[in-house]
């Protein structure tokens, strides 16, 4: 197994992070400056130009999630990691081909002003507010979880106080820089991530003379041909379609993609935003793949799990592994920049839908002068900070691109249904709009509460832990040796039920986290030795003090004490199942919003909103009267 400082205070991580910190808000300073009306804050002015829109768009899109969830996911469950880097990639083109113009030409800073354009304003707004917060809610969770094992690691500090840092550095650039600020980091982080990606993936390339059928077949040859085929994560053909359905759809409702639409002068910027961020996307993707398989094969699975269970720290681990402390410290301060500026397009998303949506729409009847509605935004943008830090302690240890499969489920539910029917049918009335959004909302978040990865993975975390490790453990005492009667184990019997006994109190004692983190930390140091070659009589020897340690520990550390409390929990509590077996709900929830919102449409016509069907639609193709 390699070894890393992964885990340890990284003063050269230290520094990176701190540069990046630093001349981040200098920008935020710089951009306070030029932060005077409504249009800046939420809009930059609309002075973006659309490669820039389209850089920050990528920098907007390319999360955690991306960088450490996907690589994470295809290094420890192989194929079916593709689903999200392919998923998350062909939403793109539905927003080039039917959301962008429409988008840019009808809207003012919400995906609301678009949905809201012939239908009646208040219920409309209130019901996408509701919508979007929640969408931008569990984004940002999946964030926060990222960033906070990612700190963690690099600084050597509790996973919370990580957390705090960066919600309080999220709140800064949203609070004072506004989208001026929010555009910039983005652009500087999508340039540093596309770099960095990139230089890993050649010299992880190099390592397999630049042929992937030879990463491919060291792979195979490590974790057999299953790694290489589907169903190493999603084993459900209806599940695996319903998470397509989601990364797709899904991308087209995220109130911080759609939002960036604004910042551009015209529709051709902002058609002209989504050709250069689907390239940008589609190439950093096929990065992620590469770096995810290379992980996989030189950093070796046993590794990265024992770092985090979720698997999040295969990238970081790959860059330690070819380029040393250096690397890693600037690769990790690449994934904190890609966090902070991720986390702060999704507050300030969440704030202009409270505010711009829900304050002075809904509140106000759209009466509001233009410094109570940015007092509003800064107060959510407080609150959505402090909401964020709050989940993404409680959602500790899940892997983050689930995590966002999750919310683009909410997203393609709630918002795209009635975003996409209020552009494209004339029929399409108020109470539709209103119960489709809602109807999506409700059930993609009821049926996420009841699925397997919040109902069992975090509703009963302490009983499904209990009965993993019981179940791991009967496995491995199946091949426990008996004696024949009358007759003694053989030495060898004997020292194999050893081992399998040592095995199984390993899994026991994981229970208590404190004596699991002492173990693994010795794992570390165990040398294992090169393909063809024998282990040298010091590691050798090395070796074996670091497994009279463990036995130690296991011996002080009575398994039976932590092997009572697992009796105690599975012998009261039945092993968890699932009230809705999907891990994603997308086809459900989907098709129910866009179903509700036809039905609602075609028994209550709205005479009204298809009169103005006609203007809407000169509009949005021509662009004449769209915001300047």
């Amino acid at each position: 197994m390699p070894q890393t400082i992964i885990g340890q205070f990284n003063p050269v991580a230290v520094m990176f992070f701190v540069l990046f910190v630093i001349s981040t808000l200098g920008i935020t300073y710089w951009a306070a400056k030029r932060t005077r009306t409504t249009k800046d804050f939420y809009a930059a002015g609309r002075s973006v130009t659309g490669f820039q829109n389209g850089l920050a768009l990528a920098g907007d899109y390319m999360s955690a999630a991306s960088f450490l969830g996907i690589a994470g996911l295809v290094s420890t469950r192989g194929y079916d990691g593709l689903i999200y880097s392919v998923g998350w990639l062909v939403g793109w083109p539905i927003i080039m081909f039917l959301i962008s113009e429409p988008l840019r030409n009808l809207g003012k800073y919400t995906f609301a002003d678009v949905v809201a354009y012939r239908l009646n304003q208040r219920p409309i707004r209130a019901a996408a507010a509701a919508g979007s917060l929640v969408v931008v809610i569990t984004y940002l969770i999946a964030q926060m979880v990222g960033a906070g094992t990612l700190i963690r690691l690099m600084f050597g500090i509790p996973f919370e106080a990580a957390v705090l840092i960066v919600g309080t550095l999220m709140i800064s650039y949203v609070l004072f820089g506004g989208m001026i600020a929010t555009t910039w980091v983005q652009i500087i982080k999508a340039c540093l991530l596309l770099g960095g990606a990139t230089i890993l993936v050649i010299m992880t390339m190099y390592r397999f003379n630049f042929s992937y059928g030879e990463l491919f077949s060291q792979a195979e040859a490590l974790y057999t041909n299953k790694f290489l085929e589907p169903g190493g994560l999603i084993t459900s053909p209806l599940d695996a379609f319903s998470l397509g359905l989601a990364l797709m759809f899904g991308t087209a409702g995220l109130p911080h993609i759609l939002m960036r639409f604004f910042t551009v002068p015209d529709a051709r910027a902002a058609r002209k935003s989504v050709f250069f961020a689907t390239g940008f996307i589609g190439y950093f993707y096929i990065l992620t793949v590469t770096i995810g398989f290379g992980a996989a094969v030189i950093v070796g699975q046993k590794l990265i799990m024992s770092i985090d269970k979720g698997g999040n720290m295969a990238g970081p681990l790959l860059a330690e592994a070819l380029g040393g402390n250096l690397f890693l410290g600037f690769l990790a301060a690449v994934a904190f920049a890609t966090i902070l500026a991720v986390v702060a397009g999704l507050t300030l998303a969440g704030a202009s839908a409270f505010s711009h949506d829900l304050y002075v729409g809904v509140i106000r009847r759209g009466q509001a002068a233009e410094k109570e509605e940015v007092k509003v935004a800064k107060i959510a943008t407080v609150g959505l900070g402090v909401t964020a830090m709050l989940l993404g302690i409680l959602f500790k240890g899940q892997n983050v691109a689930f995590l966002v499969g999750l919310t683009f489920a909410i997203a393609a539910s709630a918002n795209f249904p009635a975003l996409a029917m209020s552009i494209m049918w004339k029929r399409f009335t108020t109470k539709g709009a209103v119960a489709s959004i809602y109807t999506g909302l409700t059930i993609a978040t009821v049926l996420i509460i009841l699925s397997p990865t919040v109902w069992v993975d975090i509703v009963h975390k302490s009983e499904k832990a209990a009965w993993d490790i019981k179940d791991k453990v009967g496995k491995i005492n199946k091949d426990l040796k008996i004696a024949a009667p009358g007759q003694a184990l053989t030495p060898e019997d004997e020292a194999a039920n050893k081992k399998i006994e040592k095995a199984a109190a390993m899994e026991i004692i994981a229970a208590d986290a404190a004596v699991k983190g002492k173990i693994d930390d010795l794992n570390k140091g165990i040398k294992t030795a090169p393909a063809g070659a024998a282990l040298s009589s010091a590691d050798t020897d090395s070796n074996k003090q670091i497994n009279d340690q463990i036995d130690h520990i296991l011996a002080a550390e009575s398994p039976r004490v932590f092997k009572d409390k697992i009796e105690s929990i599975t012998s009261v509590s039945p092993k968890p199942q699932p009230i809705f077996p999907l891990k994603n709900p997308g086809i459900f929830s989907m098709g129910a919003a866009f179903l509700v919102g036809i039905l609602f449409s075609l028994f209550g016509r709205d005479k009204v909103a298809e009169a103005k069907y006609n203007d809407e639609k000169i509009r949005s193709s021509i662009g004449i009267g769209a915001e300047d």
